[in-house]
């Protein structure tokens, strides 16, 4: 199954660190880990609230991963405001096997900068240089 997840700046670093291979572990006050269903939702996260959320260095980036679909079955589809709103929800106790299905690599297939993002950008690949 093809999934999508909007991220910021800090998540983004965590996922260049696993050589673009693992989402890192939920916070202490995240229960779910919810990748969606389409890029134009992803793209609209990423847009619409991380380049206004300074924790999300005022930048979102839209991920696209592949995961093995008899694991991404198993874990409940909600709609979260309309057909172009689903998110898939994994308990972030389950997210490390979660990872394991992971097939390929995490791609980054859309960018946003707010206003207020003041990193460094790498010319080529529109990303911040940490990448």
């Amino acid at each position: 199954m093809r999934l999508y997840r909007p991220v910021g700046v800090e998540e983004l670093r965590l996922i260049a660190e696993s050589e673009w291979r693992r989402f890192p572990p939920r916070l202490y006050w995240q229960p779910i880990f919810y990748p969606v269903l389409t890029a134009d939702y992803a793209a609209s996260i990423a847009k619409e609230w991380n380049t206004t959320d300074e924790a999300s260095g005022y930048a979102g980036f839209v991920t696209q991963f592949d995961v093995r679909d008899e694991v991404a079955g198993g874990y409940e589809v909600h709609d979260v405001g309309g057909s172009a709103s689903r998110e898939l929800w994994v308990p972030a106790e389950e997210l490390e096997a979660f990872n394991d299905a992971i097939e390929g690599v995490i791609s980054v297939i859309q960018v946003f900068y707010g206003e207020k993002f003041n990193g460094r950008r790498d010319p080529d690949t529109d990303l911040p240089v940490f990448v």
